[in-house]
């Protein structure tokens, strides 16, 4: 079995059309631009590589775009005034406090603090419970782009066996809750495995589609899984790095043997990656849209 490549780059590539003319759309139509605000704390190199990630996508697609990057000695109380501040700011649709955060900082208490219907993130408790009564605003980014990388690759999702490997506030569990949601898109029986799980191979064996989202390379082998399985893989670690100091990546699968008896999968980097910040700029015209009223 040769296995489909399930391509995020170009997954993500079609969304970002759709979001472009449709936020085109708003503009002609209603004089409405969507605003995404992103702050950072510190200088943290990969977190100021995000940001600017963000910020370039915000801008090619439209989108109102504002960043606010802020000293590693920022106080508690100056973060939490400039949040309120953006909160009651009417251009800014979308608020992203980018993690993590220095040490002093409570993650929590600044997360908290974000209106819940700017936060595009999806990760405030109120955006997690309006998940699991299947009443959601907005889905977490990285789950949701799971969500699309499955429907537009035509994996049958309604009634498939799931089995997700984690139980991470930010992918395992979210992805778990809306997969299965009876909803278009999901529907599907669920398991979650994590550390404390006795036999993985047990569970993942059975899966259809099986997520892995365990933050260590090789959790899941070529024997551990079923011909003709569908698998995402969420993890990218450094193993290595080249002669001319490029960081060598892999998943959280040991994508050589599993790729030999899957029916598709994704590759790591280029899979679920790119869909993660898609999938703000989705939730930040979402965020314009109930904000100002329209459907």
């Amino acid at each position: 079995m040769t296995a489909q490549l399930i391509s995020g780059n170009e997954i993500s590539k079609q969304i970002r059309e759709e979001l472009r003319q449709e936020i085109a759309g708003l503009k002609e139509k209603h004089n409405l631009v969507p605003g995404l605000v992103t702050v950072l704390v510190g200088a943290d190199p990969a977190s100021q590589v995000y940001v600017g990630q963000k910020e370039k996508t915000s801008k090619d697609l439209g989108i109102y775009s504002e960043r606010h990057d802020l000293p590693a000695n920022t106080t508690q109380a100056d973060l939490l005034k400039l949040i309120d501040k953006l909160n009651k700011d009417p251009k800014i649709n979308g608020i992203l406090v980018q993690l993590p955060l220095p040490k002093h900082l409570s993650e929590a208490e600044v997360l908290y603090a974000i209106n819940p219907k700017k936060d595009v993130d999806g990760f405030h408790p109120v955006n997690v419970g309006k998940l699991m009564i299947g009443e959601p605003d907005y889905l977490p980014c990285t789950p949701a782009g799971i969500q699309q990388l499955l429907i537009r690759t035509g994996v049958k999702i309604d009634g498939a066996e799931v089995v997700v490997v984690g139980r991470s506030n930010i992918v395992g569990k979210p992805i778990a809750n809306i997969l299965l949601q009876k909803a278009p898109g999901a529907n599907a029986t669920v398991t979650i495995c994590h550390t404390g799980t006795k036999d993985i191979a047990f569970h993942t064996k059975r899966a259809d589609i099986l997520i892995v989202a365990s933050g260590r390379p090789k959790t899941v082998t070529g024997d551990m899984v079923k011909e003709g399985v569908v698998v995402i893989d969420v993890g990218v670690n450094q193993v290595g790095m080249t002669k001319d100091g490029k960081r060598i990546l892999a998943g959280d699968v040991d994508f050589d043997t599993v790729k030999e008896k899957a029916k598709a999968i994704t590759p790591v980097p280029g899979g679920v990656g790119p869909m993660t910040i898609t999938m703000l700029m989705l939730n930040t015209v979402k965020a314009a849209k109930l904000a100002a009223g329209l459907p």
